[in-house]
């Protein structure tokens, strides 16, 4: 008689719906990774990377069948090795009685619950391994660096490309036995070879066998594991020293500990075996060597470098960790590229303007004057003709030969913004196959305005310019293919169909032309997935989950699909190896608009070198303005070294090698076949004349410059030197960091203008200037260099400069004139630019109204010398403000100093004009007494205004000590009409503090 199931059984329509809906959801889920393989393979045929497609795809599912297979043989074969084992016969007790039903439901069916369980044990390792395909392909393709590391002597190859595979694969091997014991030991337990009551042995000889080997393993693993964490521990953060890699405690302490652990780590496992199964039998030695190892690892690895950091490297660590300072120094310098920064001391000592200010022309002459972020409006505005282009809210610098003279422009490119399209035009049939494209580069020349404040736009037009002095009559950059059909304003779901059959029929909205007509287009270039036939058409019908694929007669035989059109998307596709930078501009380039993307190879394991988080460090005022936010990713390892294009109308993404001696770029290219980026040789001499020191990498070698320009370890560790990245200046409370700014000008030691990425540092803690950083390529090599200024320099940072130049009295009152309630005044650059051993200062002034629709205009320049209190002004330009400049240094230099003046307006009479108190004179009497005491309720209310920071406040404050002033003159005259010294009210502000 057959005995009935302890578990109830499902009905046969219970487990057709079950197995139906799993069916289904399989069907769907496999439907979904084949649209998705499918259509990533053809985007890849398209744009001719297949070799990285297949690559990673079958890198990833290898690691997904070894790994996940050889999880889930071991976990599965311990498991049915378990069973195996298990006695024959087992005691009568409560216990075993209670385990019978389970054994009973179990029996039937064990082997494949037990491939079931392994089954999903594999299938969870698998879908984690194929994640660290770029850990493997590393790992197989990695070569030497040439350089070894200061501890071991070995290469740093080894922790770049070799331990994070070794280190995973540990991981996996420790998971693997964990999980086979916990399964091996619940199985023993369930057959009754591990009993917790009953009569006799708790524990058959052959469970005891099994899992004291697998305890065995577990601690050789762990013997191994101390042998990397030797490697390992040239990582991890010193906290003595305030820096990454090991330092003393760790050399002559936890080092030789790791390796006495690993060492009694291998004779606990033998010991193990030894005493479970060859000797005693039991598992009381077994459990006491594991404890002595437990205990020997606190002892030995916790307690004894605790104590050598304590009592020994703590009371002295200046000289103690000097030897490991110094490693961390050289490892993070060459880790980033910094070992070959060139540093240039720089005394700054002239704080009189120069006369020859005037007459330079490498320089003054180059000063950029507009704000790629702040004229993006104008742009928009007065070259936008229809409401979907856009130019995005930030424009990019770059530098144009015209007229046989380079200068730098602000570029912008004239793209569809898909989110402006009205509610009419946004229907399907006009998103994806009417407004497909944008249209023209716009370039202005960077130090120039013309027409009230407007940029002086040579080239992008639409159509016929009717402001001849407003741009140039010609196409001064010419682009032979102007339209733009992939850029940054395009999101992952803006994709376009083009393409037509019949070569009359042109669907595609071209650009505008006269008033309200427009031209009409049709897609040439090679770029685009072919879609004409009806499999393609229903396979992204289903990707996009969009019938009109099917249905729309807009979709034809002749028809291509353009998609990932965001040229940073692109490129990241193309090589997702690398971190790309978040500031992709456009170029023109042999008559083709090319958006350039500066690509970076990264590691994380690099002995000794500092470790930074890409984020953190790139962001400031700009980020998500206009760039794109890196990932937070933490390196210790950087090179820019890749420059990428893509074809702005094709969409053609070429990978150009840059850093030729960078072994990790070599060990990517070697794992996709060797010819995946073009040698740098092969880069076109015109692209070559548009690259640019790329931001995000500046910006990080400028932070780590501002710790690592100390080279001594001594003065590292006292931090006495550092530097700090100020605040922007206009919104120094806002917490933001000023970004860095493309410039082509001469700095001091440079042989010509040359186009660099420069930056100010402070010192650390204080806001007057520290340095200068400035990156540049020469010959194709990136440099860096430094105009290092004394530490008690009187030279005033940026943040200081822009508040002594806003809160002189005549700049402010002229400041005050221009912003009202219909308009506001916003700064740009501020520019600081080594000129004659001094500083010069230039900072452009903008207005914009606040009626609808309005932009910001360059309306004045502020301009500083020397400290950055004494000579200032504000002109209507920047010739006029270089001759005012002049003007003071020549009248400071006969022994007088006027007030700053202001763009050719009158002046207010400065409360410095009025003489200095402490003369011999007797105290003024009579009305002279009251137009002093006038003049001084006004200094004080002068001083209150600008210390709260009204500035409507200030302006009146102003006005009535001008006032004051002038009563006080006249009141002087009176009383002294002979021209004799007179007395004057005490305690003056001086002109352009800082408030």
């Amino acid at each position: 008689m057959r005995s009935s199931s302890p578990l109830p059984r499902m009905s046969r329509r219970g487990r057709v719906t079950i197995a139906v809906l799993v069916g289904v959801f399989v069907l769907f889920t496999l439907l979904g990774w084949g649209v998705q393989a499918w259509t990533d393979w053809l985007w890849f045929d398209e744009v001719r990377y297949t070799e990285v497609f297949t690559g990673v795809l079958f890198t990833r599912l290898t690691l997904f069948l070894v790994i996940g297979l050889g999880m889930a043989l071991v976990v599965g074969g311990n498991l049915w090795l378990a069973h195996r084992l298990r006695p024959r016969l087992r005691p009568h007790s409560v216990e075993q009685a209670t385990l019978e039903r389970y054994r009973m439901a179990l029996s039937p069916r064990l082997g494949t619950w037990i491939a079931l369980t392994a089954a999903v044990i594999g299938l969870f390792a698998g879908l984690s391994a194929q994640s660290r395909w770029n850990q493997w392909l590393l790992f197989r393709n990695g070569g030497d660096f040439g350089v070894k590391d200061p501890e071991f002597g070995v290469d740093i190859g080894f922790y770049v490309f070799q331990l994070p595979f070794w280190r995973y694969l540990l991981g996996v091997g420790f998971t693997a036995v964990v999980l086979a014991l916990i399964g091996a030991l619940a199985v023993h337990y369930l057959f009754g070879g591990v009993r917790l009551q009953g009569i006799g042995d708790r524990m058959s000889n052959a469970a005891r066998a099994h899992l004291s080997t697998l305890v065995a393993v577990f601690v050789l693993l762990k013997a191994l594991a101390y042998v990397l964490d030797r490697r390992a521990m040239l990582l991890e953060y010193n906290e003595g020293a305030k820096l990454y890699g090991a330092g003393y405690a760790d050399v002559n302490a936890l080092l030789p500990a790791k390796e006495i652990l690993a060492y009694i780590s291998i004779v606990v496992a033998i010991a193990i075996i030894v005493f479970s199964n060859a000797w005693m039998r039991n598992l009381v030695w077994p459990g006491i060597s594991l404890a002595l190892l437990g205990v020997s690892a606190v002892a030995i690895g916790g307690i004894y470098p605790w104590a050598v950091q304590t009592f020994e490297v703590k009371p002295s660590a200046k000289d103690k960790e000097a030897p490991y300072i110094q490693r961390s120094i050289d490892a993070t310098r060459a880790a980033f590229g910094l070992s070959g920064t060139e540093t240039t001391p720089y005394a700054a000592s002239n704080l009189t303007p120069p006369a020859n200010l005037a007459t330079d022309t490498s320089v003054v002459s180059n000063v950029r004057l507009l704000d790629p972020q702040l004229v993006s409006e104008t742009y928009t505005q007065l070259q936008q003709v229809r409401g979907f282009y856009d130019f995005g809210p930030k424009l990019d610098i770059d530098r144009y030969g015209v007229n046989g003279k380079t200068s730098d422009y602000v570029v912008g490119v004239r793209e569809i913004n898909y989110g402006e399209l009205t509610d009419q035009q946004n229907t399907w049939i006009n998103r994806h196959t009417v407004y497909t494209h944008g249209y023209g580069l716009v370039a202005a020349p960077a130090n120039q305005v013309v027409c009230g404040g407007q940029p002086f736009f040579v080239s992008g037009f639409l159509g016929e310019r009717t402001q001849e002095a407003c741009s140039s009559q010609t196409e001064q950059i010419p682009a032979k293919q102007p339209r733009i059909y992939y850029g940054e304003r395009m999101a992952p779901d803006d994709y376009a169909i083009v393409g037509q059959s019949d070569p009359n029929k042109k669907a595609e909205f071209d650009r505008p032309v006269g008033e309200g007509g427009g031209e009409s287009y049709t897609y040439t270039g090679e770029g685009g997935v072919k879609i004409g036939s009806f499999t393609r058409r229903l396979l992204y019908a289903i990707k996009e989950q969009e019938s009109n694929f099917l249905l729309s007669e807009a979709v034809n035989k002749d028809s291509k699909l353009l998609y990932v059109r965001n040229p940073r998307d692109r490129v990241e596709k193309v090589a997702p190896f690398l971190t790309l930078d978040g500031d992709p501009y456009p170029a023109v380039v042999d008559g083709r608009v090319q958006w350039i993307v500066d690509g970076y190879t990264t590691a994380a394991t690099y002995p000794y070198a500092e470790r930074v988080n890409l984020q953190t460090e790139t962001t400031d005022e700009l980020t998500n303005r206009g760039t794109f936010q890196l990932a937070r990713e933490n390196v210790n390892y950087m090179r820019n070294s890749v420059k990428a294009t893509v074809d702005a109308y094709d969409g053609t993404v070429t990978l150009y090698e840059y850093d030729d001696t960078d072994p990790v770029l070599k060990a990517w290219n070697k794992a996709f076949g060797g010819d995946l980026i073009k040698p740098k040789a092969k880069i076109p001499v015109e692209l070559t004349e548009h690259l640019r020191y790329p931001a995000d990498m500046f910006k990080v070698q400028r932070n780590l410059l501002t710790k690592f320009h100390v080279t001594n370890p001594g003065d590292f560790y006292s931090a006495q030197d550092f530097w700090q990245v100020p605040n922007v200046p206009d919104a120094p409370d806002s917490g933001q960091k000023q970004p860095p700014y493309y410039l082509f000008t001469q700095f001091p030691g440079q042989e010509g203008p040359r186009f660099q990425l420069t930056s100010a540092v402070t010192p650390n803690g204080r806001q007057n200037l520290a340095a200068l950083i400035s990156g540049s390529y020469i010959d194709g090599k990136p440099r860096l260099e430094v105009l290092d200024l004394p530490d008690q320099t009187r030279i005033s940072g940026p943040v200081q400069v822009h508040q002594q130049m806003t809160n002189n009295a005549n700049i402010r009152q002229q400041l005050n004139l221009l912003s009202s309630n219909q308009a506001q005044v916003q700064y740009g650059n501020l520019l600081s630019l080594p000129f004659a051993d001094g500083m010069l200062y230039v900072e452009p002034v903008y207005v914009k109204s606040n009626q609808q629709d309005a932009y910001p205009l360059l309306q004045k320049v502020l301009l500083s010398y020397g400290d950055g209190g004494s000579f200032v002004a504000l002109a209507d330009n920047i010739n006029d403000g270089i001759k005012q400049l002049v003007e003071q240094g020549k009248r400071a230099g006969q022994g007088t100093s006027p007030p700053p003046t202001t763009g050719g307006n009158p002046t207010t009479p400065s409360p410095t004009a009025t003489p200095t108190p402490g003369s011999t004179n007797p105290p003024p009497t009579g009305e002279l007494a009251t137009a002093a005491d006038r003049v001084q309720a006004a200094i004080t209310e002068v001083r209150a205004a600008q210390t709260s920071g009204d500035f409507e406040r200030y302006g009146r404050a102003l006005k009535a000590l001008d006032e004051a002033l002038t009563a006080f003159q006249q009141a002087q005259q009176v009383t002294n009409p002979s021209g004799g010294a007179p007395p004057a009210p005490s305690a003056t502000p001086s002109a352009g503090t800082g408030g």
